[in-house]
């Protein structure tokens, strides 16, 4: 055993002695705990009931925020982020609050400008936050100097982290290696970081290169060291245990029911490990079973179905090979099955380490995990044998610009320059630091949002997602109704469910077969052809119905203009992301269609304009990175379909070209 664990006498009881040397544990299940397992869908609701409680364990600090959860909340809870901060606050008074903030991205997936990033690091303290874990995904230190300087300012807790990856299976190589994490330890030093952590997103971190890292930061620095890693690979809670045999002064846990799988190690077998040692936590082990005891009866049943049940082992080592985050895994299998291309993946894993070689060797970790896993995606299912980087994500582009700071490598120059071939901002890839070169935000997005945005921290929140953030504020102040799906479950409903899948599994139920209706005077008929396949469909609209379709005039055809092919969206397979539309019939052009499903993010045209093949329509987001979709042929725009914000499914209809 090391010499930073000694044993000591073993006590049980509550009042115990102080340890010689306690490990501080922050926990994270009100944040990364729900993010890795259930996507984030935690609801401050259910945080209320073991507030308190968790406030009484002695956490060093409790995450609260941070990661996906300001998009999540505003965008699929119809809850406001800042809200969150207050409300738990009321209930969290002794245990300081942490953030996961990804330096100058904010909690979004581009770097902001300076003013936006301090406006946002001030508000984040004003409501309540009180430890900034602050990271890059490339670890360029240039995206930490404007927020540092406002959580410095605000007299806040300053934590630097180290994005962990690998050249190879195991620490070494070229790129990572001991002294680049020692000198980036040095870098974070130097910032006055309060506090080193060495993040670990993806449980690649093995127990003995912990034990070598942290005693190697220890050696050069007093600054205390955190460590944190996700349990995907196995191998989180033996690097633990080394880490702490090597001093490490702070570690982060979940509670059991948050723990394991793509999260991270257990409090209660760390509690019970570390007594008799002058590293004892100090905690009632009886206090967090009682805290369990309400998350299981009273919390996760709401959340189970979130669970991905789709193979027993609770780990995967495949990370170990592929070396992706657990959030990241879940987000290819989830964009690829709405695709209907899930026979895919292993291509998929087969191309990513190659993207992410040709990208400057990044490491995989919001953004940089979305940047690569969507590029690949496109890869696999776009490129020929001929052509790859067929279709280039907007952030892959701003990555080879220079906007999200340096890679630990050069990017491919072949890449580089076809990615930055007509780029906006120019195709000379810039060397300063990335937030110059971006214009201030918050005066335009004010003046863009109006009235709508009732204070300072509307203002944040719209200018960092503007257009779903439009639509929560919109939701909030009652412009618009917010949709069902937004809205939360109770016990009762979940018992409902666990009722009728329970009926379900014993035969019990039978579907009823509706009756064919009646055809109305509202039947109208549509040619539809797809993929060269010619349908003659009968439409009949119900409800309310006004029969503009019939009314409307026609796009009329474009001399030598292929006859149309009809995009029926409600045709699309398996696209069960988005609403299926009405079948549209399209007449004397050609259709744009949605490639994959996604998030309508805005048209770059106006109907009327004249467009050549090639040229951007519409900016499609996927997995939170945007698509610019482009015209499939030289002719003038004859309908915009969609609607900024709106949900569309692959195969979807978004624009006409004549």
């Amino acid at each position: 055993m090391s010499d930073q664990v000694k044993m000591t006498a073993m006590n049980y009881a509550i009042d115990r002695p102080k340890a010689e040397n306690p490990v501080k544990v922050m926990d994270l299940s009100l944040r990364d705990g729900h993010q890795s397992l259930f996507a984030t869908r935690g609801r401050t609701e259910d945080m209320i009931p073991i507030a308190e409680m968790m406030d009484e364990v002695g956490f060093w600090a409790i995450e609260t925020w941070g990661g996906a959860t300001f998009d999540t909340m505003h965008r699929f809870l119809n809850e406001d982020p800042w809200e969150r901060l207050r409300t738990l606050k009321r209930y969290i008074k002794k245990t300081p609050f942490s953030m996961l903030l990804r330096a100058q991205n904010l909690v979004g997936y581009r770097n902001y400008a300076d003013d936006l990033a301090t406006a946002f690091v001030d508000r984040a303290a004003e409501n309540g936050m009180d430890v900034f874990r602050t990271f890059d995904a490339l670890n360029d230190y240039r995206n930490f100097e404007t927020v540092v300087k406002q959580i410095k300012k605000s007299g806040k807790h300053f934590q630097g982290c180290i994005c962990y990856t690998l050249t190879e299976p195991r620490l070494g190589g070229e790129v990572y290696n001991l002294d680049y994490y020692v000198n980036k330890a040095k870098d974070l030093d130097a910032m006055g970081a309060d506090s080193i952590c060495i993040k670990d997103m993806a449980g690649l971190i093995a127990p003995y290169d912990a034990y070598a890292i942290v005693k190697a930061i220890k050696a050069v620095t007093k600054t205390p060291v955190h460590l944190h890693s996700h349990f995907t690979s196995g191998m989180a809670s033996m690097s633990h245990l080394k880490a702490i045999e090597a001093g490490v002064d702070i570690v982060d846990t979940c509670m059991t029911p948050y723990a394991y799988r793509t999260a991270h190690p257990a409090i209660e077998p760390l509690v019970m490990a570390l007594l008799g040692t002058n590293r004892d936590t100090g905690f009632d082990i009886k206090k967090l079973a009682a805290i369990n005891v309400v998350l299981e009866k009273e919390v996760m049943p709401k959340y189970k179905h979130l669970l991905d049940d789709s193979k027993i082992s609770t780990i995967d080592i495949n990370v170990l090979l592929h070396q992706t985050p657990g959030g990241m895994l879940s987000n290819l299998v989830n964009q690829l099955r709405e695709m209907d291309a899930l026979d895919k993946i292993d291509q998929v894993y087969k191309e990513l380490p190659r993207v992410r070689k040709e990208l400057g060797q990044i490491p995989l970790v919001t953004p940089t995990s979305q940047i690569v896993g969507i590029q690949t995606v496109n890869n696999v299912l776009f490129d020929t044998p001929e052509e790859r980087y067929k279709m280039i994500t907007a952030q892959v582009k701003d990555l080879c610009y220079g906007l999200y700071g340096k890679t630990a490598v050069p990017i491919d120059a072949e890449l580089q320059k076809k990615a930055l071939k007509g780029y906006s901002r120019g195709e000379t890839p810039i060397t300063c630091r990335p937030a110059e070169v971006i214009e201030p935000e918050l005066e335009k997005a004010k003046k863009d949002i109006g009235d709508l945005a009732k204070d300072i921290d509307d203002l944040v929140l719209y200018a960092i997602y503007p257009v779903t953030g439009k639509k929560f504020l919109e939701w909030k102040y009652g412009v618009t109704q917010a949709p069902a799906e937004v809205k939360p479950i109770t016990l009762d409903d979940v018992k409902k469910r666990d009722d009728l899948v329970a009926k379900a599994k014993a035969g019990k139920l039978v579907e009823a077969k509706a009756a064919t209706p009646e055809k109305t005077a509202n039947i109208r008929t549509f040619n539809v052809f797809v993929d060269g396949e010619y349908f003659n469909v009968e439409v009949d609209p119900t409800g309310d119905f006004q029969p503009v379709v019939a009314a409307a005039p026609r796009p009329a055809a474009a001399a030598g203009a292929p006859k149309a092919a009809a995009a029926a969206p409600a045709a699309a397979p398996k696209a069960a992301a988005a609403p299926a539309a009405a079948p549209v019939a399209v007449e004397g052009g050609t259709p744009l269609l949605a490639p994959m499903p996604g998030m309508v993010v805005k048209y770059l045209v106006n109907v009327g304009d004249a467009v050549k093949a090639g040229d951007a329509v519409v900016v499609l987001e996927a997995m939170k990175m945007e698509n610019n979709l482009t015209a499939p042929c030289d002719g003038t725009v004859k309908q915009l379909c969609c609607g900024s914000g709106d949900s569309v499914a692959k195969d979807a209809l978004l624009a006409v070209i004549g």
